[in-house]
């Protein structure tokens, strides 16, 4: 026989209903910039959980992170690709509030650049990747034309220590616009062999497509569901 409920016990809470991917978009277009950091020493310490975008100059990677903001200009495409050599980062949040991160760090492999600069980014760019602590996830921009590089590679060997460790992956394959039925997912099949079966996206700024799904992913990693009791 089942035992009557008290009239005095405390009703459970609801669950909290899950985030939309609209809701997600929304809360990426909160994005404001926060400040831009030449060295690691000028990054501010912070708790929240912070997300890297990275990619070769001309992978489209500020396109990606204006579109997924729905802002024109917040990270600013230089006319000389290679040439901005700092970390910009951007705050995410409602009311003024910030309860995440975006990197924008510099692109690379651009042949123009004189070789000291290069040298000296890639080491700028590596002690970040593994040294940021608060760092949730790295979202690598490539162009599928090209496919994941020579310095794609070298980038993903630097992080996969913490990527064993539980940092979040997610390559976008940007401009997927330019590619038929047939060359886009061969270009999905190649890239998720290159990254061991990592996560793989299709992504076009011009068609809006996988702006969702990767704004959804964001959102997740960024505010990952309590465990269970």
């Amino acid at each position: 026989m089942t035992s009557p409920t008290r009239p005095d016990a405390p009703t459970p809470a609801p669950a909290a209903p899950a985030v939309t991917a609209v809701q997600a978009m929304g809360w990426l277009h909160t994005a404001r910039f926060l400040t831009t950091a030449p060295r690691l020493e000028h990054l501010p310490p912070h708790e929240v959980p912070e997300i890297a975008f990275v990619g070769r100059s001309n992978a489209g990677k500020s396109t990606c992170i204006n579109r997924l903001t729905q802002q024109k200009r917040l990270a600013f495409a230089s006319k000389t690709p290679g040439r901005t050599q700092a970390i910009n980062l951007f705050a995410l949040g409602k009311q003024g509030e910030t309860d995440a991160v975006l990197a924008d760090l510099p692109g690379y492999g651009y042949a123009a650049v004189p070789k000291a600069d290069k040298i000296r980014w890639q080491q700028v760019m590596a002690n970040y990747l593994v040294t940021r602590e608060n760092l949730a996830g790295v979202v690598m921009l490539v162009d599928p034309r090209h496919g994941i590089t020579e310095l794609d590679d070298i980038l993903l060997e630097v992080i996969r220590p913490r990527l064993e460790a539980g940092l979040k992956l997610l390559v976008l394959l940007t401009k997927a616009d330019k590619l038929n039925r047939a060359e886009a997912n061969k270009a999905l099949s190649i890239a998720r062999l290159q990254t061991a079966g990592g996560e793989v996206k299709l992504f076009s700024a011009l068609k809006r497509q996988g702006l969702e799904e990767t704004s959804l992913l964001l959102w997740q990693w960024t505010h990952p569901e309590p465990a269970s009791p």
